[in-house]
Protein backbone atom coordinates (compact mmCIF):
# COMPACT_ATOMS: atom_id res chain seq x y z
CA UNK A 1 0.00 0.00 0.00
CA UNK A 2 1.70 3.38 -1.05
CA UNK A 3 1.84 6.44 1.92
CA UNK A 4 -1.49 7.38 3.32
CA UNK A 5 -2.28 8.51 6.68
CA UNK A 6 -5.79 9.06 8.50
CA UNK A 7 -7.79 11.34 11.19
CA UNK A 8 -10.92 11.68 12.00
CA UNK A 9 -12.71 14.87 12.00
CA UNK A 10 -15.22 15.95 14.95
CA UNK A 11 -17.90 17.91 12.83
CA UNK A 12 -21.31 19.16 14.33
CA UNK A 13 -23.26 16.51 12.89
CA UNK A 14 -20.46 13.38 14.20
CA UNK A 15 -16.92 11.85 13.56
CA UNK A 16 -15.65 11.91 10.11
CA UNK A 17 -12.75 9.52 9.22
CA UNK A 18 -10.64 10.60 6.50
CA UNK A 19 -7.42 8.75 4.42
CA UNK A 20 -4.98 10.92 2.40
CA UNK A 21 -2.37 10.27 0.05
CA UNK A 22 0.27 12.29 -1.88
CA UNK A 23 -2.30 12.92 -4.46
CA UNK A 24 -5.38 13.57 -2.36
CA UNK A 25 -7.69 12.56 -0.12
CA UNK A 26 -8.62 9.07 -0.99
CA UNK A 27 -12.09 7.80 1.61
CA UNK A 28 -14.01 9.49 3.72
CA UNK A 29 -16.91 8.27 5.66
CA UNK A 30 -19.42 9.82 6.50
CA UNK A 31 -20.30 11.30 9.87
CA UNK A 32 -20.59 8.42 12.74
CA UNK A 33 -21.75 8.85 16.08
CA UNK A 34 -18.23 8.54 17.53
CA UNK A 35 -14.56 8.38 16.78
CA UNK A 36 -14.09 4.61 17.09
CA UNK A 37 -17.46 4.23 15.01
CA UNK A 38 -15.64 5.81 11.86
CA UNK A 39 -12.28 4.82 12.17
CA UNK A 40 -14.41 1.31 12.77
CA UNK A 41 -16.05 2.01 9.30
CA UNK A 42 -13.10 3.56 7.78
CA UNK A 43 -10.80 0.24 7.98
CA UNK A 44 -14.12 -1.99 6.86
CA UNK A 45 -13.65 0.37 3.53
CA UNK A 46 -9.88 0.55 2.47
CA UNK A 47 -10.01 -3.08 3.21
CA UNK A 48 -6.34 -2.52 5.62
CA UNK A 49 -5.32 -1.82 8.71
CA UNK A 50 -5.58 1.77 9.11
CA UNK A 51 -1.87 3.73 7.73
CA UNK A 52 -0.30 6.50 9.95
CA UNK A 53 -2.61 8.38 12.03
CA UNK A 54 -1.52 12.45 11.58
CA UNK A 55 -3.94 14.47 13.80
CA UNK A 56 -4.72 17.86 12.22
CA UNK A 57 -3.34 16.60 8.39
CA UNK A 58 -7.05 17.58 6.83
CA UNK A 59 -8.04 20.98 8.74
CA UNK A 60 -8.82 22.41 5.40
CA UNK A 61 -11.12 19.81 4.74
CA UNK A 62 -12.49 20.18 8.08
CA UNK A 63 -13.09 23.82 7.33
CA UNK A 64 -14.80 22.83 4.39
CA UNK A 65 -17.55 20.17 5.86
CA UNK A 66 -18.29 22.36 8.73
CA UNK A 67 -19.04 25.09 6.20
CA UNK A 68 -20.90 22.60 4.55
CA UNK A 69 -22.89 21.54 7.55
CA UNK A 70 -23.59 25.33 8.56
CA UNK A 71 -24.89 25.51 4.85
CA UNK A 72 -22.14 28.20 3.37
CA UNK A 73 -20.68 25.70 0.71
CA UNK A 74 -21.96 24.76 -2.06
CA UNK A 75 -18.94 23.26 -3.81
CA UNK A 76 -15.69 21.34 -2.76
CA UNK A 77 -11.70 22.71 -3.04
CA UNK A 78 -10.61 19.39 -2.11
CA UNK A 79 -8.00 17.54 -4.22
CA UNK A 80 -9.38 13.65 -4.57
CA UNK A 81 -7.01 10.30 -5.00
CA UNK A 82 -9.22 7.76 -7.26
CA UNK A 83 -6.54 6.50 -9.51
CA UNK A 84 -7.21 3.14 -8.57
CA UNK A 85 -10.52 3.22 -9.81
CA UNK A 86 -12.21 1.61 -12.62
CA UNK A 87 -13.50 4.29 -15.39
CA UNK A 88 -17.01 3.57 -15.11
CA UNK A 89 -17.01 4.01 -11.52
CA UNK A 90 -14.99 7.61 -11.96
CA UNK A 91 -17.03 8.87 -14.69
CA UNK A 92 -20.40 7.97 -12.56
CA UNK A 93 -18.41 9.59 -9.70
CA UNK A 94 -17.55 13.09 -11.95
CA UNK A 95 -21.80 13.10 -12.70
CA UNK A 96 -22.49 12.60 -9.25
CA UNK A 97 -20.32 15.71 -8.14
CA UNK A 98 -22.18 17.60 -10.76
CA UNK A 99 -25.76 17.36 -9.14
CA UNK A 100 -26.77 20.87 -7.76
CA UNK A 101 -27.05 21.20 -4.35
CA UNK A 102 -30.87 20.66 -3.07
CA UNK A 103 -31.36 18.31 -6.07
CA UNK A 104 -31.57 14.87 -6.92
CA UNK A 105 -31.32 12.86 -10.02
CA UNK A 106 -31.53 9.30 -10.62
CA UNK A 107 -29.22 5.67 -11.44
CA UNK A 108 -30.47 6.00 -14.65
CA UNK A 109 -29.43 9.72 -15.08
CA UNK A 110 -26.48 8.61 -13.49
CA UNK A 111 -25.82 5.52 -15.76
CA UNK A 112 -26.17 7.84 -18.95
CA UNK A 113 -23.94 10.42 -17.90
CA UNK A 114 -21.12 7.77 -17.33
CA UNK A 115 -21.58 6.71 -20.98
CA UNK A 116 -23.46 3.53 -20.08
CA UNK A 117 -27.08 3.80 -20.30
CA UNK A 118 -28.23 0.30 -19.44
CA UNK A 119 -25.52 0.56 -16.36
CA UNK A 120 -28.18 1.45 -14.17
CA UNK A 121 -27.44 -1.08 -11.78
CA UNK A 122 -23.97 -0.54 -11.87
CA UNK A 123 -24.11 3.00 -11.44
CA UNK A 124 -25.85 2.12 -8.34
CA UNK A 125 -22.66 0.19 -7.43
CA UNK A 126 -20.73 3.49 -7.73
CA UNK A 127 -22.61 5.23 -5.64
CA UNK A 128 -22.58 2.03 -2.77
CA UNK A 129 -18.84 2.28 -3.51
CA UNK A 130 -18.43 6.20 -3.30
CA UNK A 131 -14.92 6.28 -1.19
CA UNK A 132 -15.39 10.08 -0.65
CA UNK A 133 -19.49 10.80 0.35
CA UNK A 134 -20.66 13.73 1.15
CA UNK A 135 -17.62 15.22 -0.97
CA UNK A 136 -19.03 13.40 -3.80
CA UNK A 137 -22.87 13.92 -3.31
CA UNK A 138 -23.98 10.03 -3.68
CA UNK A 139 -26.58 11.09 -1.15
CA UNK A 140 -28.31 13.18 -3.89
CA UNK A 141 -28.98 9.73 -6.47
CA UNK A 142 -32.95 8.60 -5.90
CA UNK A 143 -34.57 5.53 -7.53
CA UNK A 144 -36.37 6.09 -10.94
CA UNK A 145 -39.67 6.06 -7.78
CA UNK A 146 -38.01 8.82 -6.20
CA UNK A 147 -37.30 6.55 -3.13
CA UNK A 148 -34.20 6.63 -1.24
CA UNK A 149 -32.08 3.77 -1.43
CA UNK A 150 -29.38 2.59 -0.51
CA UNK A 151 -27.27 4.15 1.53
CA UNK A 152 -23.94 3.18 3.52
CA UNK A 153 -22.87 3.81 7.28
CA UNK A 154 -25.50 5.61 8.98
CA UNK A 155 -28.06 4.52 6.75
CA UNK A 156 -31.46 5.99 4.52
CA UNK A 157 -31.77 8.47 7.67
CA UNK A 158 -28.82 10.18 6.97
CA UNK A 159 -29.36 10.50 3.40
CA UNK A 160 -32.46 11.54 3.90
CA UNK A 161 -31.33 14.31 6.43
CA UNK A 162 -28.93 15.24 4.08
CA UNK A 163 -31.15 15.99 1.08
CA UNK A 164 -33.89 18.14 3.68
CA UNK A 165 -30.58 20.32 4.94
CA UNK A 166 -29.69 20.76 1.25
CA UNK A 167 -33.37 21.40 -0.33
CA UNK A 168 -33.60 24.10 3.48
CA UNK A 169 -30.40 25.77 2.22
CA UNK A 170 -31.19 26.03 -1.52
CA UNK A 171 -34.37 27.68 -0.46
CA UNK A 172 -33.29 30.01 2.02
CA UNK A 173 -30.94 31.50 -0.85
CA UNK A 174 -31.96 35.11 -1.79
Amino acid sequence: MSELWYDVLDTSWGWIGVVGSPKGVRYTTLPEESPSQALEYLERFIRHELPDHRPGAFEGLRAQIDEYFAGERDQWDVVLDLDDSTEFFKRAWEACASIPKGETRTYRWLAEQAGRPAASRGAGQAMARNRVPIIIPCHRVIGSDGGLHGFAGPGLPLKARLLQHEAAQVRSTP
